[in-house]
């Protein structure tokens, strides 16, 4: 992750994630945090664990960020590149952006639906002789069942935000997340094997005849070296027998207005 202006980027972050900027000048910043982010920065378990069993809300705190190296000696967090505080906020923001939930921003002064769109952005290995990655984003409408590729492209087109518009209202999905993933998967599987696979059969060429040399270099030779030739073999599968793998890497619920996708 590339940041070339760490105090606009740290503004950004805490705006996106709906804190309140109280003081954003010459390098100080004080964010007042959001129970959520409370709970994600400030290690804070104990705490809201008795306020919640005592049935009080709690009490988000404050945080004071200092990006200025003159400034370091105010009251605050002296943060910077590699800093413990940075490399958290950093994976927090990773890990939460393997999921998501969206919606649309809408100008509107009448009620308006918006319709659910689970989006997966999966990765597709094939691993063999060679190599070579492909990266599917597929949308499912999780009311009417509707499937689209290159989710992520138009997507990109679209306003979005985290908080729903005013007059907006989320329809709730017919289709459960589990079966919207299930069905994303079947179509995934059906293009694998729906392919040609000659790359395959490359490597297994390639693997047999490695295997051959193998065998002859070894001919004759006593059992002290069967273990090398073990591990030889071993790493030749590893590195010619041909497999396909597919992992998500990020989606999220989106919610559209209903004929924001109609083409």
């Amino acid at each position: 992750m590339a940041i070339t202006n760490l105090n606009k980027f740290l503004g950004e972050y805490f705006t996106a994630n709906n804190c309140e900027l109280l003081h954003n000048q010459d390098g100080i910043l004080t964010i007042q945090l959001t129970e959520q982010m409370d709970r994600e920065l400030m290690n804070r378990p104990f705490y809201w664990h008795y306020v919640k069993s005592t049935g009080y809300s709690g009490e988000p705190m404050k945080l004071t960020l200092i990006t200025n190296p003159e400034k370091r000696e105010n009251q605050g967090e002296w943060i910077h590149f590699g800093s413990p505080r940075l490399q958290q906020i950093i994976n927090q923001l990773k890990t939460n952006e393997r999921n998501t939930k969206l919606f649309q921003v809408v100008e509107t002064n009448k009620n308006t639906p918006l319709y659910p769109w689970l989006v997966i952005n999966i990765k597709i290995s094939y691993i063999g002789k060679q190599k070579k990655d492909e990266v599917f984003s597929i949308g499912l409408h999780l009311v009417n069942g509707v499937m689209k590729l290159e989710m992520m492209d138009k997507l990109q087109q679209i306003p979005l935000k985290l908080t729903i518009s005013d007059y907006c209202y989320p329809i709730s999905p017919m289709i459960k997340l589990k079966s919207g993933y299930l069905r994303i998967q079947s179509i995934i599987d059906d293009y694998i094997e729906n392919q040609l696979h000659e790359w395959a059969e490359q490597s297994l060429l390639t693997l047999d005849e490695e295997i051959q040399m193998l065998n002859y270099f070894y001919s004759g030779e006593t059992d002290t070296v069967q273990e090398q030739k073990e591990k030889e073999l071993a790493e030749m599968k590893k590195r010619y027998e041909p497999s396909i793998t597919y992992h998500v890497i990020n989606g999220g619920v989106f919610y559209l207005t209903e004929d924001t996708l109609k083409e």
